[in-house]
């Protein structure tokens, strides 16, 4: 079972040289001497403030930088940013202004259609969605790419087109071959194709990188039924005794005990 997936918004950007920006004021009118040099380092420094939760900091920073170069791509897209974080009706309804903005600005910005992406997820467009995360996981140099194809797999699983969810996170991968997500997401599939080998090799691959101790409780219940579909009774054994100790309230662990005795091949 292909469980509630949370995508990726991407917040980060190249360092700026956070220094005082130089303004000088003459008959009321603010003249910056550098807006562009402006709105990046108040952008930045917004980014920072969206990281550590203070979202009104971050907002008087986009207020500062958007005043100064309105047409800035970048602070258009982390107000849409900070409105959707902020997560009211209000704000939701306002931030899709802002990321469309900074897309019509610099139709190359691969991180803001990647954001929007995320946010027409949220709000179930998913077939907009779709359109913004595969121009961004298409932009060759973007450096979030592969998490623009992941975003896209989970899109594709939410809306039942295995094929594509498959394709797209094989392609994560050969972007980015520790894209856990989508080692995980893979070895689910080949699961409930009966792709066992395919599957015990997705998520051994998964536990290298992440570490056995560190996995959750969705991870842990895939190794399970990998495990017991390959036969592996005391692997399983261990990853159930995992599962029952760390998340004893889980829906993981829950469904385990309903399948336990169950004969079926795959367990869903």
């Amino acid at each position: 079972m292909y469980q509630k997936m949370i995508l990726v918004i991407a917040i980060g950007f190249s360092a700026l040289l956070l220094q005082a920006c130089q303004t000088t004021q003459t008959g009321g009118t603010i003249t910056k001497k550098d807006p562009e040099k402006a709105a990046k380092v108040r952008t930045q420094l917004a980014a920072e403030y969206i990281r550590s939760g203070d979202l009104d900091a971050a907002k008087r920073a986009l207020d500062q930088a958007l005043e100064v170069e309105p047409r800035d791509s970048t602070a258009n897209m982390m107000m849409g940013v900070l409105l959707q974080r902020e997560g009211s009706k209000l704000n939701m309804e306002k931030a899709d202004a802002y990321f469309k903005r900074a897309i019509s600005k610099d139709p190359k910005n691969a991180q803001a259609r990647n954001n929007y992406g995320t946010y027409l997820y949220q709000l179930e467009r998913y077939n907009e969605a779709i359109e913004q995360f595969s121009i961004a996981g298409a932009t060759l140099g973007y450096d979030q790419r592969y998490r623009a194809l992941e975003n896209l797999g989970r899109i594709y699983l939410k809306i039942g087109d295995v094929p594509n969810a498959e394709k797209t996170f094989k392609q994560a991968l050969q972007v980015n071959r520790d894209s856990i997500i989508s080692m995980i997401e893979l070895s689910e599939i080949f699961y409930l194709q009966q792709n066992f080998p395919a599957a015990s090799q997705l998520y051994e691959q998964y536990v290298r990188v992440v570490g056995q101790k560190n996995q959750g409780a969705r991870a842990l219940w895939i190794g399970i039924r990998v495990a017991r579909a390959n036969g592996d009774n005391m692997g399983m054994q261990v990853l159930v005794n995992q599962l029952r100790a760390l998340f004893p309230e889980s829906q993981e662990y829950q469904r385990y005990l309903q399948l336990q005795y169950s004969t079926e091949a795959v367990w869903k």
